[in-house]
């Protein structure tokens, strides 16, 4: 089995009683939601990241970034065939909109990566969807 290490930054998104999320495209996550987020590229600083990630998978420039905490779990996943292990460290954050105005006019079709697009929920909703790991934990407290 191989066996993988990824480290990635993750921020929850509020808007008013909503809170922004991305429907995965691939890898051991797809089909599922997640916060906005992802890999650190080399060298990056993590809010660095997070800015960059924000912005490439929601169209968001304008946020304040404040971290929360840092999480790990492992996931079992087949891929190609081949089963695999992913050990997925989150380094996590609280995200704040800087304007309103922009939380409208987020990102909603796919990026090309990772996202299949964006989209604003309220808590009823979100009992209903997959979430990730990070995702539950930041949301309900609970991976």
């Amino acid at each position: 089995m191989n066996q993988h290490t990824h480290l990635g930054v993750y921020g929850l998104i509020r808007w008013g009683d909503k809170i922004l999320l991305i429907h995965k495209a691939r890898g051991a996550y797809k089909g599922y939601w997640d916060l906005p987020g992802g890999r650190l590229e080399f060298g990056e600083q993590p809010e660095t990241a997070l800015h960059r990630e924000i912005e490439e998978e929601t169209g968001l420039t304008d946020v304040q970034v404040t971290i929360r905490t840092a999480e790990s779990t492992v996931v079992h996943w087949v891929y190609q065939g081949t089963p695999e292990e992913l050990y997925h460290i989150g380094i996590l954050y609280d995200v704040q909109l800087k304007s309103d105005k922009q939380a409208s006019e987020i990102r909603k079709e796919p990026d090309g990566e990772d996202s299949l697009g964006g989209a604003w929920f309220a808590m009823e909703q979100i009992h209903q969807l997959s979430l990730t790991p990070f995702a539950s934990h930041m949301i309900f407290g609970r991976s």
